[in-house]
């Protein structure tokens, strides 16, 4: 009979499958390990399948109370209007977290429980705009890679206006996937982007993410 490995310290809550791909190639390409020597990562990630399913009261309040925790990371998109979805936030932690902040801080909530739990919120890209991870990702394009990327843009607008279906919340996954169609390999996938550095995960950008994780998981 296989071992049970014993309860996560450090959990990330995401809202889907691709935020759970990049996270770990992020982290590890700004030269944070992200496993122990058996394997097991630092931080365990779970994904939601969705916002409505993350934000719940129930969900953030069974997460708290796990055996063994230290510090549960909250990660969500702002979608088209992050002031919105930092009070859904709010709605969903205040049951649990009393004291929880009336406001995020750009560098991300980094917030110590009562129960000697930190609990922490990154809203993406930058909890200040909306957007989403893929709006994040854009922030970390090479510098050199400029001039394509604004014709990138530019055609994606001109294939909106010729009648190309995607909605304009969207328009910043059309943007980047556009964009990495025309790299060597073409149309990599997001994680295997930064994996790769085919994006650059060290790029100045990324660093207050960067800097907010460690600080959540004492990493």
């Amino acid at each position: 009979m296989a071992k049970k490995s014993a309860p996560p310290r450090n959990k990330l809550l995401v809202e889907g499958d691709e935020d759970k791909r990049v996270i770990p190639y992020l982290i590890e390409a700004n030269d944070i390990p992200w496993e122990d020597k058996n394997k097991q990562p630092f931080v365990y990630i779970e994904s939601f399948d969705g916002i409505e399913k993350l934000l719940n009261k129930n969900v953030i309040s069974t997460e708290l109370k796990a055996s063994g925790l230290s510090a549960l990371g909250l990660m969500v998109d702002a979608d088209d209007n992050s002031k919105d979805r930092w009070q859904s936030i709010r709605n969903v932690c205040l049951p649990s977290i009393p004291d929880f902040p009336e406001n995020l801080p750009e560098t991300g909530l980094i917030h110590q429980t009562s129960f000697s739990v930190k609990f922490g919120v990154w809203m993406m890209p930058d909890n200040k705009m909306s957007g989403m991870l893929e709006t994040f990702l854009t922030y970390i394009i090479p510098d050199e890679k400029e001039l394509l990327w604004n014709y990138a843009q530019t055609v994606v607008k001109e294939a909106k206006n010729k009648g190309a279906p995607f909605i304009e919340n969207h328009i910043d996954k059309a943007n980047i996937h556009t964009w990495l169609a025309w790299q060597n390999p073409p149309g990599r996938q997001l994680h295997n982007a930064v994996r790769e550095r085919i994006l650059n995960p060290k790029h100045p950008q990324a660093q207050i993410f960067i800097n907010w994780f460690k600080n959540l998981y004492d990493l």
